[in-house]
């Protein structure tokens, strides 16, 4: 059954963190290695995601490496939602800096597919990372649209 006013948002993609239909959004563009099952995005953050003076609200960190593991699931043939995310801040996130996301797979049980993935800055430490469980879904079933 389809829910009102959602005939056509499957044909667009107003994600905030990858959506290029999302004028507000992010807009960043990942790279998804499906042989190796990586996803990758090199990226910089501006002053609207200001956290500590300079540096990256936490929050944001969050969005970007859930986006980054959710990006695996393709690779995988599925779509499949966040059930539990865990995040380790190692070091404050600087804006206006050149970054990498970078996520890879771990583990699949039936529907349940476990991703990690890391925040770097230009030398290759790890400022931010993150464990994620995501499960299976029917798209049509979940939110009665087709993907």
């Amino acid at each position: 059954m389809k829910k009102p006013g959602h005939k056509n948002l499957a044909k667009k993609n107003f994600c905030f963190v990858c959506g290029p239909d999302n004028p507000q959004g992010m807009r960043l563009r990942f790279h998804i290695d499906e042989v190796r099952r990586r996803a990758s995005c090199i990226f910089r953050l501006g002053k609207r995601y200001t956290g500590p003076p300079a540096h990256c609200h936490g929050g944001i960190i969050a969005t970007i490496l859930d986006d980054a593991m959710g990006k695996l699931n393709k690779a995988y043939g599925v779509v499949a939602v966040t059930s539990k995310m865990t995040v380790e801040y190692l070091r404050p996130v600087p804006l206006f800096t050149r970054l990498q996301v970078e996520s890879h797979h771990v583990s699949r049980r039936g529907r349940r597919l476990k991703h990690v993935a890391e925040i770097r800055d230009p030398s290759g430490t790890v400022l931010a990372r993150s464990q994620g469980l995501f499960i299976a879904i029917n798209p049509e079933k979940v939110f009665g649209i087709r993907l």
